[in-house]
């Protein structure tokens, strides 16, 4: 070997493209038995559409097994080759593994795709490799290919039109008539639904949204003045636009605001704003849903659209106000943490700050740092994590190098099984990190809460939303007595001008503040839609039976109703799948039959098969 040769069983691009082509030939033939030998005994599958038409894993190579020969014949995946524009293969350590980490493009019957593998490769070993971890997606539709790269529109028109309209005028008129011929309707344009919204643009899909708020980026505008986002910027971009490397690391809510806002601008959004949806009805023969808006003008408008998305995330947007005793007796101010702007009005005011999860550990400091005499009451056990270094540690993969979009794969990639003990493994090294933080916070009488099954903060967004606070000065406050804590166990009932303890001790304040959270998706469903509808979907956010966010950006039981929501990573992953479901769908591609075996995980990682689903 001279010195400009790469020995091939050290060199990831090697050891990758071997294995590539043997497991390629073989997925092309169909050979389903030579397939799964390249799976270790310990093994995962996920597909994201390519196979599966869904969000599907399968665990373990008899489950595996059922998942190919279900899908294979159907799917006809073929041309599996190197990835095009995608990071490199290379060498790393993963949950105490020795991988390679590499990405493939395939096409299917549909389509094109790209997989992700996690291959177990010991250094120098000339053995042959084994998957550990593999992900196949879908990402375009042959035919509907996006309009971007060198598919991208030459703007001709505009250069050789001299006497008609020009590109403003184009637009200006694209949205005052983008409730004509509207194939979907997104209600919200947060970061859900303007990346959804982007993502079938590029698919020539005719898509109006619609928002409540005077202004794109007011639902993060609006909220308290303090507020930044808790995890770093390399993981928070949009599909197309990623942010300036000019930008903090930890992006404030009103300079995201302003970002959502030239973000529709630039894509070319259609967006109806001061315009709330009030109602809906769906028609099963015509396969269609008629839509009552409200225009800021308070004229009605009806539109009638195949596709329905509600993009206002995993909550409702309706307050979670509990039935708390004697609250309708207290004669102060009680605002909900969502009616809450700034603590500077309350300076040498009392405050009773009520829940400790985000938002109320947020609003205590904020008020805290304005002057305000606070306190802290706590409702249940709480998750603390320092963030810095803590916090950002689940997100640590985003700021190895690789582009977003390619990280975006290893994150879809990896398994239930594999995440909860990699969050479990975090979650005790965060609580080394941060012990004297939660000792000084247990001193305090703070209770809290990691989980039933340890797995931190980030399993708690995933499961339910919240439970957590990602401290950025609140529980220093709190260890050093700055701001007050109480227990709600210790309070008998709100009085007029206060609470009245069960010590009989009565405490004034001048503000309550419920941090209290919002409502289920379910929930404000129910309102637009009607009870058959909500009951029909069912709850909405939390894992699914295949440890997929439940009902979001996935088929709902009610066909033509979508939901999207969730962090901005979340909303650049899925927003492609969802796009593709749809653009599917209003082509009429249907998934193709299989006889695919539903999987379910228990939470010990185990795997059932539920034959016939």
């Amino acid at each position: 070997m001279t010195s400009n040769q790469t020995d091939p069983a050290t060199d990831p691009d090697e050891v990758y493209f071997a294995w590539l082509r043997r497991f390629g030939d073989a997925l092309e033939r169909q050979d389903v038995a030579e397939v799964l030998g390249s799976f270790a005994e310990e093994s995962y599958w996920k597909d994201a559409l390519a196979f599966t038409w869904g969000y599907r894993t399968f665990g373990g190579r008899s489950d595996i097994e059922a998942g190919l020969r279900a899908t294979i014949a159907a799917t006809r995946p073929r041309n599996v080759r190197k990835a095009s524009g995608r990071t490199s293969a290379r060498l790393v350590r993963r949950s105490a593994k020795d991988v390679i980490e590499a990405y493939f493009d395939f096409d299917t019957a549909v389509g094109t795709g790209t997989g992700f593998v996690r291959l177990l490769h010991q250094p120098g070993s000339t053995a042959e490799p084994r998957v550990w971890i593999l992900l196949t997606t879908l990402q375009e539709l042959r035919d509907f290919e996006p309009r971007t790269g060198g598919r991208r529109p030459s703007g001709l028109q505009y250069s050789h039109n001299f006497a008609g309209d020009n590109w403003a005028d184009e637009r200006r008129k694209a949205v005052e008539s983008a409730n004509e011929g509207v194939d979907v309707l997104i209600v919200g344009a947060g970061q859900a639904g303007l990346a959804l919204a982007a993502r079938l643009g590029q698919l020539d899909v005719k898509t109006l949204l619609v928002e409540k708020n005077p202004r794109v980026g007011d639902n993060w505008r609006n909220r308290y003045h303090s507020l930044t986002l808790h995890n770093e910027v390399w993981s928070n971009h949009l599909p197309y636009l990623p942010f300036p490397d000019t930008w903090p690391a930890f992006v404030p809510k009103d300079k995201l605001a302003d970002w959502l806002e030239s973000y529709a601008e630039t894509m070319e959004l259609n967006v109806w704003t001061s315009t709330e949806a009030e109602s809906a009805g769906y028609d099963r023969e015509a396969g269609s849903w008629t839509v009552r808006l409200r225009r800021g003008d308070g004229s009605i408008r009806d539109v009638t659209v195949p596709h329905l998305v509600l993009a206002t995330g995993g909550t409702s947007g309706v307050p979670n106000v509990p039935a708390l005793p004697g609250l309708d007796d207290y004669e102060g101010t009680v605002l909900h943490s969502g009616r809450f702007t700034s603590g500077v009005p309350y300076a040498g005011k009392r405050a009773l700050v009520v829940g400790t999860g985000t938002s109320g550990h947020d609003i205590a400091q904020d008020l805290c740092s304005n002057g305000a005499e606070v306190t802290l009451m706590q409702r249940s056990p709480t998750c603390v994590v320092s963030l810095i270094p803590c916090g950002t540690m689940v997100y640590a993969v985003y700021s190895e190098g690789p582009p977003a979009d390619d990280v975006d794969l290893v994150t879809a990639a990896i398994p239930f099984p594999v995440l909860q003990s990699s969050y479990q493994f975090l979650t005790r090294k965060t609580c080394d990190l941060d012990q004297a933080l939660l000792d000084g916070l247990s001193a305090r009488g703070f209770k809290l809460d990691f989980g039933t099954d340890v797995t931190g903060f980030h399993m708690m967004y995933l499961r339910k939303g919240g439970g957590y606070y990602i401290n950025v000065g609140a529980s220093d406050l709190i260890v050093s007595g700055e701001i007050a804590l109480m227990q709600a166990d210790e309070y008998e009932t709100f009085v007029a001008r206060g609470i009245r303890l069960k010590s009989a001790e009565v405490r004034d304040y001048d503000l309550v503040v419920l941090a209290t959270g919002y409502r289920d998706q379910q929930d404000g469903i129910r309102a637009m839609l009607g009870d058959e509808i909500a009951d029909k979907v069912g709850p909405v956010w939390g894992f699914d039976e295949n440890y997929i966010m439940r009902n979001v950006w996935q088929r709902t039981a009610q066909e033509g109703l979508w939901i999207a929501g969730g962090s901005l990573l979340d909303c650049r992953l899925y927003s492609r799948f969802l796009s593709l479901l749809i653009k599917a769908d209003l082509e009429g591609i249907s998934a193709p039959e299989t006889a695919l075996p539903s999987t379910r995980y228990d939470t010990t990682g185990r795997t059932t098969i539920l034959e016939g689903a």
